[in-house]
């Protein structure tokens, strides 16, 4: 069975939008005056996706598999959602909705009644991205999710991305973990990354080792900015995890910002999927929401 795509447009006196069904996964972020491009292209030259949703984890999980109620499942990285065919519920001028639920072939990998509705609101030169992960089953799940828009760096053709910055809402040092070459992340060595009155200096290089992934709640907003240090893009959330990530070695014009309820699993755990660090816990018949605010400048 081919892969079904549909475009739709969310659009205002200053902001256009173009969201898939497929992923339900934001393309583009273009200014109406302008037509200035804020999203990555998808381009598999460095890497094909532009705002992927991450459900029902977040990264990679030990040995792609892990356990529940005793048996095995295998489930690789990200979880499903950014490759399944999403419903659209809801169109209005401002608002437009998608819903993914359960079938028998996530059920084989995932073994949860869910259902899951993302939605785009656009205001002015704001997009808030919302999430609402409803439990339909009878037993408590267990999930992650997490957000994963590439933004250009840099903005224009004409500049460097290393004469760019990376402006946080904390202005004390923020401590990260890598992952290894299993996409596991390295506890036992967390790294420091010093900013200059919350700026960083985006340095070549600084994804070589892949993403940077930061617990705790220690920023919740951030920013991309000109050489000149004034933003063009906001990420705020509420998330307590963030990453950080561009393709590794490969000198990328984008880098994203990713506000996560979760990631991935370390490199010693050997727990359950109910003792996943940093997962959620959903009983029968709830509903989980959150968003995230993206902000053009």
């Amino acid at each position: 069975m081919g892969v079904i795509m549909s475009i739709h447009y969310l659009k205002n006196n200053e902001l256009c939008l173009c969201i898939d069904t497929f992923g339900a996964e934001l393309k583009s972020i273009q200014t109406v005056d302008n037509s200035t491009e804020y999203l990555w292209s998808g381009n598999p030259l460095y890497w094909k996706r532009n705002s992927p949703v991450l459900f029902p984890i977040v990264g990679s999980l030990k040995n792609q598999s892990y356990i529940y109620k005793n048996k095995s499942y295998h489930m690789s990285q990200h979880g499903f959602a950014r490759d399944m065919e999403f419903k659209l519920t809801e169109v209005t001028e401002t608002e437009i909705w998608f819903q993914l639920t359960a079938t028998e072939a996530t059920k084989k990998v995932y073994p949860f009644n869910f259902t899951l509705d993302i939605g785009y609101r656009l205001r002015n030169r704001q997009i808030t991205v919302l999430w609402k992960v409803k439990n339909s089953g009878t037993d408590t799940m267990y999930f992650s999710i997490g957000a994963h828009p590439a933004f250009l760096c840099p903005l224009r053709d004409e500049d460097n991305q290393t004469d760019y910055f990376l402006q946080f809402d904390s202005l004390n040092p923020l401590n990260y973990l890598l992952i290894n070459q299993e996409g596991l992340a390295v506890k036992e060595q967390p790294e420091i990354l010093n900013t200059e009155n919350g700026m960083l200096s985006i340095r070549q290089g600084m994804f070589d080792k892949d993403a940077l992934i930061f617990e705790n709640n220690q920023s919740h907003k951030i920013s991309l900015t000109l050489p000149n240090k004034k933003p063009y893009i906001t990420v705020s959330f509420e998330a307590p995890l963030f990453g950080l990530w561009s393709p590794a070695g490969k000198n990328a014009p984008f880098i994203c910002i990713e506000p996560w309820y979760g990631r991935c699993d370390s490199s010693h755990f050997n727990g359950s999927l109910e003792e996943r660090e940093w997962g959620n816990v959903l009983d029968a018949g709830k509903i989980f929401s959150s968003e995230y605010t993206i902000d053009i400048h």
